[in-house]
């Protein structure tokens, strides 16, 4: 069963099953957020655990370094502001909009 991405709620499958996987990358769920992590390039020391604990992957990585923020699947939930070092405060969290 394909589902559309504009399917209304009557056309999607019941108990919330997933029809196959690997669909994630297509459904940009970053509007849903109320709140958006700003990072702040020049404190930042890659030491990488908003990485670890951002439960949507949108903490972009490259060469073991922090390059940004995946704003169209962050939800905002803000862990990766609350699990960076206070010391440094990389990662903040401001009001969408």
């Amino acid at each position: 069963m394909k589902i559309k991405h504009e399917a209304i709620w009557r056309e999607l499958p019941i108990a919330g099953l997933i029809p196959e996987g690997g669909t994630a990358q297509e459904y940009k769920t970053g509007d849903w957020r109320s709140r958006r992590p700003i990072w702040d390039k020049e404190k930042c020391k890659s030491c990488l655990f908003c990485w670890v604990y951002c439960p949507d992957s949108s903490v972009l990585i490259q060469d073991k370094k922090m390059i940004g923020i995946d704003y169209d699947h962050c939800k905002g939930c803000g862990i990766c502001s609350q699990i960076c070092p206070p010391k440094i405060g990389a990662i903040s969290m401001v009001d969408e909009g």
